[in-house]
């Protein structure tokens, strides 16, 4: 989305051409949170030493850029398992238990998930992280979805320059993700949404992935035929 802002200041595309991309990025971003609710760690150490060693010992470029995509793809799950371990122990702290037990509020939710990607701009990372707290029965399904709709509105925070084009397109990017928001807002208010993806995957991680892919795909179906 970053690189589309680029290309529509130096005019190789328009604004409809970016909305269209916006869309489709919003889509793809969502298979990182896919890939980490597959829970991949066993193999993890041995991507890390076969991408380290394509690094280290390949003469082509094109072998260090795929042991570098190797390298990142383990220590992604390498940091998903020490970012699990360490929060273990919140489940014991009685601050957090009540935290949790009052964690009901949609608007609370969706400004935790706005606040925290917009700080670390990334949505991917930031679902990560939430499926991270999940695993361990720190955060329920019903208040995640609304931390997962803010994510989406604070990763829009990384599209914001300071050209005119630029801000039409961080402005199509919010209003993107604010629509899509409003709508399963309301969805999830009065329809069993939650039991929907729970009925889906027994896996709570894979549940906040689905709640990831839905959000977005079904967003892109309304908006669209408005893309013009």
């Amino acid at each position: 989305t970053v690189m589309v802002v680029g290309f529509v200041n130096t005019g190789l595309m328009n604004l409809t051409q970016a909305i269209g991309v916006i869309m489709g990025a919003n889509i793809g971003t969502t298979t990182t949170s896919v890939l980490v609710s597959l829970n991949l760690t066993g193999i993890a150490p041995i991507a890390i030493f076969i991408g380290a060693f394509m690094i280290l010992f390949a003469k082509k470029n094109s072998l260090k850029y795929v042991g570098q995509a190797l390298a990142g793809f383990g220590m992604l799950f390498m940091g998903m398992e020490l970012m699990q371990n360490a929060m273990d122990p919140l489940k014991d702290s009685e601050v957090f238990r009540n935290w949790i037990i009052n964690a009901d509020n949609p608007l609370v939710g969706i400004l935790i998930g706005a606040g925290v990607t917009g700080v670390i701009q990334s949505s991917a990372a930031s679902v990560g992280i939430l499926q991270a707290l999940a695993s361990q029965g720190l955060v329920p399904l019903s208040f995640a979805v609304y931390i997962i709709f803010g994510q989406n509105i604070g990763t829009c925070v990384s599209t914001i320059g300071t050209k005119t084009n630029s801000k039409r397109t961080a402005v199509m990017h919010i209003l993107f993700n604010v629509i899509g928001t409003v709508v399963f807002v309301v969805i999830s208010m009065f329809l069993p949404f939650t039991k929907w993806i729970q009925a889906m995957s027994d896996n709570v991680m894979m549940q906040i992935s689905l709640v990831h892919i839905i959000f977005n795909v079904v967003s892109t179906i309304i908006m669209f035929p408005f893309a013009g």
